[in-house]
């Protein structure tokens, strides 16, 4: 089964990255002192799958956290591959219950860090999926996680 693996957060655009064990999220601002859910409600959490950035790293030759992705929580045992059918779909983390809205495209930054990250994460939603806050709570590391079922 699934699980959250990691949780980060950032103040500002460009700025530190924490991590966290746990972290209350909220409908309004999404993750709990980070930047993103307060500036767009469709676009309050990003999801990164582990396995595909795994991978990424292990096919550009280089290791990199995945924090560097600036992604606030880390997944293991899904990708994203699906596209745009994903969009519409609910995630339940622990408590919380999350709405993919949109992929999370790369930005020039992940060249910064690496030159070619940026276009090995374009494809195939590699980068990960955008998300908004159906329902707030605590999540923390270890969290199951389910894709529900449309209805």
């Amino acid at each position: 089964m699934p699980k959250l693996i990691g949780i980060a957060t950032h103040t500002q655009a460009k700025g530190a990255i924490t991590q966290h064990q746990s972290i209350q999220v909220t409908l309004q601002a999404g993750l709990e002192n980070d930047y993103r859910g307060q500036r767009d409600p469709q676009k309050q959490v990003t999801l990164l799958s582990a396995k595909t950035w795994n991978r990424i790293c292990q096919n550009l030759g280089i290791s990199l956290d995945w924090s560097e992705r600036r992604a606030n929580l880390l997944i293991d045992d899904i990708d994203f591959n699906e596209g745009e059918t994903l969009i519409g779909q609910q995630v339940q983390i622990g408590k919380i219950l999350l709405e993919i809205t949109a992929e999370t495209d790369p930005c020039s930054r992940m060249d910064e860090l690496h030159l070619g990250l940026k276009k090995a994460l374009a494809p195939n939603w590699s980068g990960g999926a955008r998300c908004k806050v159906l329902k707030a709570g605590t999540i923390q590391i270890g969290d199951k996680i389910h894709v529900l079922k449309r209805i």
